[in-house]
């Protein structure tokens, strides 16, 4: 028998057997245990019909099992909240004394903490309570983190960098494996199935890199657009950070490849060329038409020549076996014109030395993320899953995307404005905000990192809300802001491949979990 088939009948067999706990589970805080355990080893693909039927009957207040245990309601609301569920921050009351500050004695351990923590994140604006579980929480994480003599010390420091909320749920899962494997009451049926899954899920994505890389390699498009970033590895982690689910194996395929070619369009629009330059290539985008290319420099031709071949190549790959997607590719064509419109925007810009208002800025430079360009390009990916409302939702630029977009936006500028600035670039959010308000450097990364929360907030009542839209569509907008704040969080990890980048790359990638 072949490797591959002696992994997948193991698989079935744990999969069954983990089935068999669901039943087993018979109060609430069992199955909320056992979905929380499932979610944090990255099984939760595999049972999703089972998580969502509980959780739909989980929403009803009547089935709280121990409504005066921190950790347990903590639980119960961050998993109906991730699950679209506007469960009321009412039941938190009872936790709270007269002057509504959390009360010490609630919390006996990292256990009620943690959970009290990643709840608190999942905040809508007007909900203080949630507001002040945060501070509360991130104090008492805080002191855990700087105890030299607390075993949860890297735990803590960890949860304070990237909570559940912000964190690309790939790269967590090796680490909260290798954290349940010290649990003494793991369950050790969930443990193999894990760290079996992680290792066959790794070896796909090893093949389909070496897919995607051998595509980029045939092109040898930087032979001619020598002036670009050759990233093809860090694009091929951005698709895997929308979609991990080894059902979206094309997505990712497609969405990498439409990545490293938006790096070189936007060194293009950045870098290279001049303004007419890029005035005729925008033109010809948005005419969509090869004849255009009569009139673009060599270097433009070949680049735009790749651009509709590849277009031409995802229409055939999604309307294969009887499937037919017509609008799909239609929306994916629109997200390619908006961008170019913007970095236009953006160089015309710079070669006029214009410094718009910080408000005029973002109006563009939340476009120029590729946000919005990455999402219908993703949606495409998802085949059927993805209906023509999903893009037409899209296209009515909801709170989810724009929000995800400054927080990509302010992130990117705020880690790489000096070096643009000595680059030459177009100035950035913060010499905008700077100039407009005439505030300090100092100042106004403050103003910006306020920003940045308030987006998150956004983005959690957008997701919670939008109720029209499957989470499985809104997940993919969620996972774009979590790969910003992986990207971008200290520095830009995306133009300078620094140590934390090839660290979750070699992670994900290339080192597998000892079994």
């Amino acid at each position: 028998m072949e490797e591959e088939e002696m992994v997948e009948e193991e698989v079935q067999k744990l999969k069954e057997e983990v089935m068999s706990m669901f039943i087993i589970a018979q109060n609430p805080s069992q199955k909320l245990s056992l979905i929380d355990s499932i979610q944090r080893l990255g099984l939760s693909y595999h049972f999703e019909k089972e998580i969502t039927e509980i959780l739909h009957h989980m929403q009803k207040p009547s089935v709280v099992d121990n409504d005066e245990n921190i950790y347990e309601v903590a639980l119960r609301f961050r998993l109906l909240r991730q699950q679209g569920y506007a469960i009321p921050t009412e039941i938190f009351n009872k936790f709270t004394n007269e002057d509504e500050d959390f009360k010490e004695s609630i919390v006996k351990g990292k256990r009620e903490i943690m959970s009290l923590y990643e709840a608190s994140h999942w905040r809508m604006k007007g909900e203080i309570i949630l507001d002040r579980a945060l501070a509360f929480t991130t104090t008492k994480l805080e002191e855990m983190a700087m105890d030299v003599s607390s075993p949860f010390r890297d735990e803590a420091a960890y949860a304070l960098k990237w909570p559940i909320l912000k964190a690309l749920p790939r790269l967590i899962i090796k680490r909260h494996i290798s954290i349940y494997e010290m649990d003494p009451l793991k369950n050790n049926v969930l443990l193999k199935f894990a760290k079996l899954d992680y290792n066959s899920m790794q070896k796909l994505y090893q093949k389909e890199l070496c897919e995607v890389s051998r595509w980029w390699k045939h092109l040898n498009l930087l032979e001619e657009l020598s002036f670009a970033r050759d990233r093809m590895v860090e694009s091929y982690i951005w698709a895997l950070g929308v979609y991990y689910e080894p059902k979206y194996s094309l997505g990712r395929i497609i969405l990498a490849k439409i990545v490293a070619l938006a790096t070189v369009l936007d060194d293009m629009y950045d870098l290279y060329a001049t303004l007419d330059e890029l005035q005729l290539f925008t033109q010809a985008i948005e005419r969509w038409d090869m004849n255009c290319i009569v009139k673009l420099p060599k270097y433009m031709k070949i680049f735009y020549g790749v651009i509709l071949k590849l277009y031409e190549e995802i229409e055939k790959d999604i309307n294969k076996d009887n499937v037919t997607i017509p609008y799909a590719i239609h929306y994916a064509k629109e997200g390619m014109k908006r961008q170019c419109r913007a970095y236009f925007a953006e160089a015309k810009w710079f070669h006029e030395g214009y410094v718009p208002t910080f408000e005029e800025y973002m109006k563009v430079a939340t476009v120029s993320t590729c946000y919005y360009l990455f999402v219908p390009i993703s949606f495409v990916g998802m085949g059927v899953a993805a209906s023509k409302e999903a893009f037409e939702w899209v296209e009515s630029d909801p709170m989810l995307l724009k929000a995800s977009g400054i927080i990509g936006r302010l992130m990117n500028d705020v880690t790489s404005h000096t070096f643009e600035q000595e680059r030459g670039d177009v100035g950035s959010a913060v010499e905008c905000h700077m100039k407009q308000h005439g505030l300090s450097e100092e100042e106004t990364l403050v103003e910006l990192e306020n920003e940045v929360i308030k987006a998150w907030r956004d983005i959690t009542e957008d997701y919670i809300k939008t109720t029209n839209i499957s989470n499985e569509i809104l997940l993919r907008v969620l996972n774009l802001a979590r790969l910003s704040d992986l990207f971008y969080k200290e520095e830009d990890g995306y133009t300078f491949v620094d140590k934390t980048t090839k660290h979750f790359i070699a992670s994900i990638i290339v080192e597998p979990l000892p079994t």
